[in-house]
């Protein structure tokens, strides 16, 4: 039985490798040399990617790929993408190969907008919190304007402060609910830092009023919130019909008219929504990796936008008008590229290079494009040749891996598979039968 362990985060390294190998891998010396293999062999760096988390033994990595020929607002773009799914950046790139020369995307900002909240419980009157607010914002503003002194100088900061009322969904609850703009950066800490003056302000100033009739309101947290629905980008594609031509043996018209439909079942159909959705994020995840920016809170304020309604849709949308076939979404996006990972990682930095060096709102841009190519890829092959061929044959090489083939045995099986859907099961067969026959 596993003991508990005393002091790990103080081990270093190879301590911690050494406990991990005796006490829960039976001295594993293939563990060990697994984890050794992915140090890197530079030790500023190494220590800098250590520096990233916590309690680390080795590197995880992932693969960064290319997506080029993507034509956005008129400037050609290669999109860098982190994803262990080769299918993502090929289907990525098709689709940017695709609207190449039908006009390429086209990015709006609609907003840039973020919030956060000192979240507040009051058992007294709705009156007596209000008099108390309008008493201590002054000094609940002019607590925060050190902290917001260097963002307001890049036209960001603070926008708004308000107290809201949330009592008839929650019994003695109420919110100071800010609103900023963090520029360039993704904001979090920035945003957090204000909140938490804020709440501690408002316990002083708590502390001294006279007009509560009961104890003074209680601050029960600060935290943004990875909601984000204004801070949004609009991204479209869109072409006259007979501008798409014949795709995989069909009309034009009729391709339009299967995506379309196709798009308004994962509109009113949430089990089809997740799928479709969970597509797009393949694009935007894959971006948001590489410019180390924070998927997690993407991904939450995503999914959130997508049931703002009540139900979960699809975050795009497809129509035919006028003979014009048009492809769109509206994706709420809080990205960064100052500060964080984002100017720490070298790879991150270097992604940043290579889509020029982009501003915070330019990366919302190229991020969204990414997500509804990804999309317009998947939907292609569902109403046209089906997802599986595809996907499949882009996973060959992964299969031919697993099923231990050398690399004369690999060159055969591609040539057998060039025209079929491989599968694990038929690959193993056929090389149990090469293997046979030499």
């Amino acid at each position: 039985m596993n003991q508990p362990v005393q002091g790990f985060s103080k081990l270093s390294k190879s301590q911690k490798i050494d406990w991990l190998v005796s006490q829960q891998l039976k001295d594993s010396t293939t563990a060990r040399e697994v984890l050794l293999q992915y140090w890197n062999t530079d030790e500023k760096l190494q220590e800098l990617h250590d520096g990233f988390s916590e309690n680390t033994i080795t590197n995880y990595y992932l693969p960064l790929g290319l997506a080029p020929n993507f034509m956005i607002n008129g400037d050609l773009k290669t999109i860098p993408m982190v994803i262990e799914e080769s299918s993502v950046v090929a289907a990525a790139s098709k689709a940017a190969k695709f609207w190449l020369n039908r006009g390429g995307f086209k990015t709006t900002i609609k907003g840039t907008t973020k919030s956060g909240q000192v979240h507040l419980n009051y058992a007294g009157l709705r009156s007596e919190m209000e008099a108390f607010y309008a008493f201590a914002k002054a000094d609940l503003l002019k607590s925060i304007v050190h902290i917001n002194a260097s963002m307001k100088s890049r036209g960001g900061g603070l926008l708004s402060l308000e107290l809201v009322d949330k009592t008839e969904a929650l019994k003695g609850y109420y919110q100071l609910h800010a609103t900023f703009d963090t520029r360039d950066a993704m904001g979090a800490n920035f945003i957090n830092t204000v909140l938490e003056q804020l709440a501690n302000t408002l316990r002083e100033k708590a502390s001294e009023y006279q007009g509560f009739s009961i104890a003074p309101p209680e601050v029960v947290m600060s935290i943004l919130s990875n909601y984000v629905p204004d801070c949004v980008v609009h991204v479209e594609v869109s072409c006259p019909l007979v501008d798409l031509g014949t795709i995989n043996g069909m009309a034009g018209a009729d391709f339009a008219r299967k995506f379309v439909q196709a798009v308004d079942v994962a509109r009113v159909e949430p089990l089809r929504a997740v799928t479709h959705n969970k597509g797009i994020m393949n694009g935007i995840d894959a971006v948001v990796l590489a410019t180390g920016n924070d998927f997690r809170a993407v991904e939450a304020g995503v999914h959130a936008y997508a049931s703002r309604d009540g139900q979960y849709r699809s975050l795009t949308r497809a129509r035919v008008e006028d003979e014009v076939f048009t492809f769109e979404a509206d994706f709420p996006l809080a990205l960064g590229t100052v500060g964080g990972l984002t100017s720490l990682h070298p790879l991150a930095k270097l992604s940043l290079q290579i889509m020029g060096n982009p501003d915070a709102r330019e990366l919302m841009g190229i991020t969204a494009v990414c997500g509804l190519a990804q999309n317009f890829a998947a939907l292609h092959s569902l109403v046209t040749t089906g997802i599986q061929s595809g996907h499949m044959k882009m996973h060959l090489n992964n299969m031919l891996e697993q099923i231990g083939a050398t690399l004369e045995e690999k060159t055969e099986l591609r040539q057998e598979y060039g025209n079929k859907t491989p599968s694990f099961s038929a690959l193993k067969e056929s090389l149990e039968r090469m293997r046979e026959w030499q």
